[in-house]
Parts: C-alpha cells; sequence; structure tokens
C-alpha cells in the first residue's frame, strides 16, 4: 500500500465518513483537482443525482443518492479538462458485501441481486446454512446500484486498486 493510499484512510477517518469517489472517468485525483474550478456543471448534468459536492466543493459521487448510468452528462458539461472521456472503463470501483448482509444471517432478501443488472451479485447455498453472497468482480460496473436497495447498508463500492478516483481530504 502506497504512503498516500495510507493517509487518506487516516484522513477519511479523521473526516467521520467514507472515501470520497470521483466521478466516472475523472483524470488522477492531482490532475482532477488542478483542472477543476468547482463550476457544478457536472453536478447539475447527472440525471441521477449521483454527484454532489465534496470537501473543499469538488465534485463526488455519493452511492447512498443514486447509482451512476455511465451515460456520460458529466464529462460533457465539464469545460475543463477533468476527465478523460477516452478511458477504456470509467472507473475501477467495485461493490463488496460486509457481514451486515441479512442473507447470511438466514433473512432472505436479495434486492442486490434482484437489481443488479450484469448479474455480478449472485448468493451461493452453503450446506446446512445461510446462502453467502458473492461480488464476481469482472462482471461488476461499480455502478451503485445495489447500495440504495439494500436494507442494512452491508453494501459498499470501493476502488480496486490505489491510482482510482479516490480523493484525498
Amino acid at each position: 500500500m502506497s504512503t498516500a493510499v495510507s493517509r487518506r484512510s487516516l484522513f477519511a477517518r479523521f473526516r467521520g465518513g467514507p472515501a470520497q469517489l470521483r466521478p466516472p472517468w475523472s483524470r488522477s485525483e492531482s490532475e482532477f483537482t488542478d483542472q477543476c474550478t468547482q463550476c457544478a456543471r457536472c453536478i447539475e448534468a447527472c440525471p441521477t443525482g449521483l454527484i454532489t459536492p465534496g470537501h473543499a466543493g469538488y465534485p463526488i459521487v455519493d452511492f447512498a443518492r443514486a447509482d451512476c448510468t455511465f451515460c456520460g452528462a458529466c464529462h460533457e458539461a465539464c469545460r475543463d479538462a477533468c476527465f478523460d472521456p477516452d478511458a477504456s472503463h470509467p472507473w475501477s470501483l467495485k461493490a463488496s458485501i460486509s457481514n451486515a448482509c441479512v442473507e447470511t444471517k438466514g433473512v432472505t432478501c436479495r434486492m442486490c441481486e434482484d437489481i443488479c443488472a450484469t448479474a455480478a451479485i449472485r448468493f451461493r447455498p452453503k450446506l446446512g446454512g445461510c446462502a453467502s453472497p458473492e461480488v464476481r468482480l469482472e462482471d461488476c460496473t461499480g455502478c451503485g446500484a445495489c447500495v440504495a436497495g439494500c436494507p442494512v447498508q452491508a453494501i459498499t463500492i470501493t476502488p480496486q486498486n490505489s491510482s482510482l478516483q479516490e480523493a484525498t481530504p
């Protein structure tokens, strides 16, 4: 783990909240914040309301509010060089499911499985026990639709490597 990532994690704990994540197709954190004028055009353009002002006013995504449809409205609205629309993937964010999932406690739910458009979330039955959730990372787009659908907030969307658009505090 790099020093920058570990510092980010430490400061995120001081902030009292989850890591802030940049919109899809965002350039590296330093490039993004160097170019962003905090004009809020990307926030206003987002049809789902996923993009919101974060710390210091820079745009972030909030999966508790909405999911990403990858429509591209955010980078189309940006007049600065904050986004890289030619990138092969919008981001490398992926879903993860914690032990708070009610399915692991014997309560049938599976809302996340039903809402996942790419079928990345599945439940594996266990002999003599409850089903366990599984996220197939190769199928997960990181859209976040599963986050708002989870009644117990057991799902988070997180970067899969340190070169992603995680915002520094």
